[in-house]
C-alpha cells in the first residue's frame, strides 16, 4: 500500500495510495491493447470478479497475470484523462461519480441543505466556477507575491516560509506534529527534508539522457509558469534557472527514498536549541514564532544532514534568489486553482510529459477530488450514508478475525523463527487495532472553516490552514489514536506502525475487492489479501522495527533478525530483476527492490495468510467447482484480478523511481512464482516461469 506518513503504509497507488497497483510481469509482458485514448469512464457500476477478464490462450504457469487479466486489459484501454487504468481506477471512478452526483445537488444554493451540506456544496461550486476564477486571474496570489517582494532579511524570509506553510503553501523543509518514535503515546514536533518540486531527488542528480531531458523540460515549464503569472520572458528565463539551482542543492542534501525507509535514519531526537545550533542560518526562532507552534523543547529531526548541508546554502545564496524560489513555490501550488492557462501548463508538464496522459480530466473530476481533499471527512459523512450499509463493518470484521487466526497460526509454525521471538511477534499481533473499518467513529469538525462560493483558492488555503493548525496543536499532547489517515471514499487501506493499526476505508469495501454475492474463495483472494497485506506490513522491513505499542524498538533475537534480513533480501533481489520499461536506447528501467520491499513483503505474506484463512473457512464444507475452477484456483484468480491494469510508458518510468509499490503484473507474478499453494492449484512444474527456483518467503 502507499505510505501516508513515514510510519503509515498503504496498499494502492495514485494520488495517494496504499495497496499499490501492479505493473507488467516478470516474463514477457502483455502489450497494452491499444495506444489510442479511450473515453473516460462514466458508469457508477464496477464489475467484480469475472471469467471474461481472463485470457485462456495463455497457460497459467507461463504468465499468470496475462492468463487472469488478459481479457480485461484488452477491453479496457487507458482513458484519455488517465495515465494508468486498473481495477483500483475503476472503483475510484465509480466513487467519484457517486460523489459527483451528490455534489451537483449540494452545490445548488436553492436546495434545502444542512450547514455541513452547504459547506461541502459551496466548496465544490467555487471550484466549478471557472468564469469567476478566470476573471480574477492571478489576483488571488497577489498578496503572497507582494509579501515575498517585501522580504528584506533572512529573518523575514523564514517568517514568510512559516506563514506560508501555516496556510498550506510549501516551504523548503517540513515541520509538523508526529508521534515520538520511541514513545508513540506522545506526540512531539518534527522537522524533515523537503523543498523540491520534481518527484524524486535523483531527478536533479542523475546524468542519464532521460533525467537530463526531464530537467530541461522542467526549467522550461517553470519559465512558462512564471510568464503566465506576469513575469517578462527574460526575467522568467533567469528565475527558472535560479529555481533549478536551488532545488538541485536541496536535492543533493536529501536522503534518498530507500534510506528514508529505515526508521533508524529518521530517529534523531534533539532539543530545539540543538537544532538551532545545527543550522543557525535557518532562523528557527523567527520561524517557530511565525508559524505559531505551541511551546516545545524537544523535537525529532528526521534528516539532520539535510539541515547541516542546506545551512551553508541559506548562508551563501543571495536573498533575492530565495525570494525567486519562494515565488515559484507559491505559483506552483496555486496553479490548479487559477486561470485556464496556468492549469493547462501545469497539466502539460506534470500530466502529459511526466505521465503520458493525453487529455485533461473534466473539471468536475478535479473538483470532486479537491472537495475530498479539502473537506474529506465532511464529504465522507455524506458518502457513507449513501453507500456503506450497516452490515459493512460486521462482514469486514469477520474477515479480519479469520485473517488474524491464520496469521497467528502462521507465526507459530514458522520454521526459521525461535520461540522467544515468536512470543514477541504474537504479542504484537494481539495488540493490533483492527477496529477502523469504513469510517471514523468521531468526525472532524469543520465549523471554523470559512467557505465562499466565489473564492476557490481561498477555500483551499483556508481548509489547509485548518489542517495545519489542527496538526500543530497536537504537539506536546497524547497521541490521538482515533484519527484516520484516509477519507472514507478512498479506494485504499493502510497500516500505521506508530498506532500498530490496520485501516480500511469504505471506498475499498466493494467489488472487485469484496462482493457479498460471490464465493468465499474470490473474496479471500480480494479483500482477504488486502487485510493480510496490511497485517504483514506490521512485520515487513520497516514495521518489524516497531513493537506492539508502536515504538521504534528491537524485539528480535540476533539470530532471528539475521534470518529475517536474509529472507527479505531474497524478495528485494527478486523484484530488482523485474523490468518495468524496456528501453534499448537508454537502458531498461528496473524496479528498485529495496524501495518496493515493504509492499512486496506485504503482497507475498498477505496472499499466504489469506490462503490459510480460506482453507480454514472451507473445512467441513463441500468443495464446489465454479466455472470449471476449484476454490483454490478461484482464490488466486480473485487475487490477480484486483491488479489488472494498463499504463503508459511514461508513468511506468516515473513510478519505478518513486513508487514503493510494484506494478500490477509483478505484484501478481512475483507472488505466485513464490507460492507452492499456487503451483499445486494449477499443476505447475519445475522449470515453468511461475515456479521460482529459489522461492522467497518471509511470512
Amino acid at each position: 500500500m502507499r505510505r501516508i506518513t513515514l510510519s503509515v503504509f498503504a496498499l494502492l497507488l495514485g494520488a495517494g495510495t496504499m495497496f499499490a497497483q501492479a505493473k507488467p510481469a516478470a516474463k514477457p509482458a502483455a502489450k497494452p491493447a491499444s495506444k489510442a485514448a479511450a473515453p473516460a469512464a462514466k458508469s457508477t457500476k464496477v464489475t467484480g470478479f469475472s471469467i471474461d477478464s481472463m485470457d485462456k490462450t495463455v497457460e497459467p504457469c507461463e504468465n499468470f497475470y496475462q492468463y487472469a487479466c488478459g481479457g480485461w486489459r484488452k477491453n479496457n484501454p487507458i482513458p484519455g484523462d488517465q495515465s494508468r487504468w486498473g481495477r483500483f481506477s475503476e472503483l475510484a471512478e465509480r466513487n467519484r461519480n457517486i460523489l459527483h452526483e451528490m455534489l451537483e445537488k449540494l452545490a445548488d444554493p436553492k436546495a434545502k441543505r444542512t450547514p455541513l451540506e452547504a459547506k461541502v456544496g459551496d466548496y465544490y461550486a467555487a471550484c466549478m466556477d471557472e468564469k469567476t476564477i478566470e476573471e480574477k486571474g492571478t489576483t488571488p496570489i497577489k498578496q503572497y507575491l507582494q509579501q515575498v517582494d517585501a522580504i528584506g532579511s533572512r529573518a523575514d524570509l523564514f517568517k514568510t516560509f512559516a506563514q506560508f506553510q501555516g496556510e498550506g503553501l510549501p516551504g523548503m523543509f517540513g515541520f509538523g506534529a508526529a508521534p515520538d518514535m520511541k514513545n508513540s503515546k506522545q506526540t512531539i514536533a518534527s522537522v524533515g527534508q523537503g523543498g523540491t518540486t520534481l518527484g524524486d531527488r535523483d531527478d536533479y542528480l542523475k546524468d542519464d539522457a532521460k533525467s537530463v531531458e526531464k530537467r530541461a523540460k522542467y526549467v522550461a515549464h517553470v519559465q512558462k509558469m512564471l510568464e503566465l503569472a506576469g513575469e517578462s520572458s527574460s526575467a522568467a528565463e533567469a528565475d527558472a534557472k535560479t529555481v533549478m539551482s536551488i532545488e538541485t542543492e536541496l536535492a543533493r542534501a536529501q536522503m534518498d527514498r530507500i534510506s528514508m525507509r529505515d526508521p533508524k535514519n529518521r530517529d534523531n531526537k534533539m532539543t530545539k536549541d540543538d537544532l538551532a545550533k545545527m543550522a543557525p542560518s535557518f532562523e528557527f526562532v523567527s520561524y517557530f514564532e511565525a508559524i505559531k507552534a505551541p511551546e516545545f523543547t524537544e523535537l525529532n529531526n528526521s534528516s539532520p544532514n539535510f539541515f547541516k548541508q542546506v545551512n551553508a546554502l541559506v548562508e551563501n545564496k543571495p536573498l533575492d534568489d530565495w525570494k525567486t524560489y519562494l515565488r515559484w513555490r507559491v505559483i506552483d501550488v496555486a496553479a490548479p486553482a487559477l486561470t485556464a492557462a496556468l492549469v493547462k501548463e501545469d497539466f502539460d508538464f506534470n500530466g502529459a510529459y511526466l505521465n503520458g496522459t493525453k487529455e485533461m480530466e473534466p473539471r468536475w473530476k478535479k473538483c470532486v477530488r479537491a472537495t475530498d481533499g479539502g473537506l474529506g471527512e465532511a464529504l465522507g459523512q455524506l458518502y457513507v450514508k449513501k453507500t456503506f450499509g450497516a452490515d459493512g463493518k460486521v462482514r469486514m470484521h469477520k474477515m479480519i478475525d479469520a485473517l488474524t487466526e491464520a496469521l497467528r497460526a502462521d507465526i507459530k509454525d514458522l520454521p526459521w523463527m525461535t520461540a522467544e521471538t515468536k512470543e514477541k511477534a504474537l504479542q504484537k499481533l494481539a495488540a493490533f487495532n483492527t477496529g477502523k473499518v469504513g469510517y471514523p467513529d468521531k468526525w472532524k469538525d469543520y465549523s471554523t472553516v470559512k467557505v465562499s462560493r466565489n473564492d476557490y483558492l481561498g477555500n483551499r488555503l483556508r481548509a489547509a490552514t485548518f489542517e495545519r493548525r489542527r496538526n500543530l496543536n497536537k504537539i506536546g499532547k497524547p497521541t490521538d489514536r482515533t484519527e484516520w489517515g484516509m477519507t472514507p471514499p478512498t479506494v485504499n487501506a493502510y497500516y500505521n506502525s506508530s498506532n500498530n493499526e490496520i485501516v480500511f476505508p469504505a471506498g475499498i469495501l466493494q467489488p472487485p475487492f469484496f462482493d457479498r454475492n460471490i464465493d468465499d474463495a474470490v473474496n479471500f483472494g480480494g479483500i482477504g489479501v488486502v487485510i493480510g497485506h496490511e497485517y504483514t506490513h506490521g512485520f515487513d522491513d520497516q514495521g518489524s522495527k516497531f513493537d506492539y505499542e508502536g515504538n521504534f524498538k528491537n524485539w528480535w533475537s540476533p539470530d532471528d533478525l539475521k534470518a529475517f534480513n536474509e529472507k527479505t533480501a531474497c524478495i528485494a533481489d527478486e523484484y530488482s530483476g523485474f523490468v518495468s520499461v524496456k528501453d534499448e536506447k537508454n537502458g531498461d528501467v528496473h524496479l528498485k527492490g529495496r524501495l518496493t520491499l515493504g509492499e512486496n513483503t506485504g503482497d507475498n505474506g498477505g496472499v499466504h495468510v489469506s490462503y490459510l484463512a480460506l482453507q480454514k473457512t472451507l473445512e467441513g464444507k463441500p468443495r464446489k467447482t465454479i466455472d470449471g475452477f476449484t476454490p483454490e484456483q478461484r482464490f488466486f484468480l480473485g487475487f490477480a484480478q484486483i491488479w489488472c491494469e494498463n499504463s503508459t510508458e511514461q508513468s511506468r518510468r516515473e513510478l519505478a523511481n518513486t513508487d514503493p509499490h510494484s506494478p500490477g503484473e509483478f505484484r501478481t507474478n512475483g507472488v505466485v512464482s513464490n507460492s507452492p499453494e499456487f503451483q499445486k492449484a494449477f499443476g505447475c512444474k519445475v522449470g515453468q516461469p511461475m515456479v521460482r527456483e529459489n522461492a522467497c518467503r518471509v511470512w
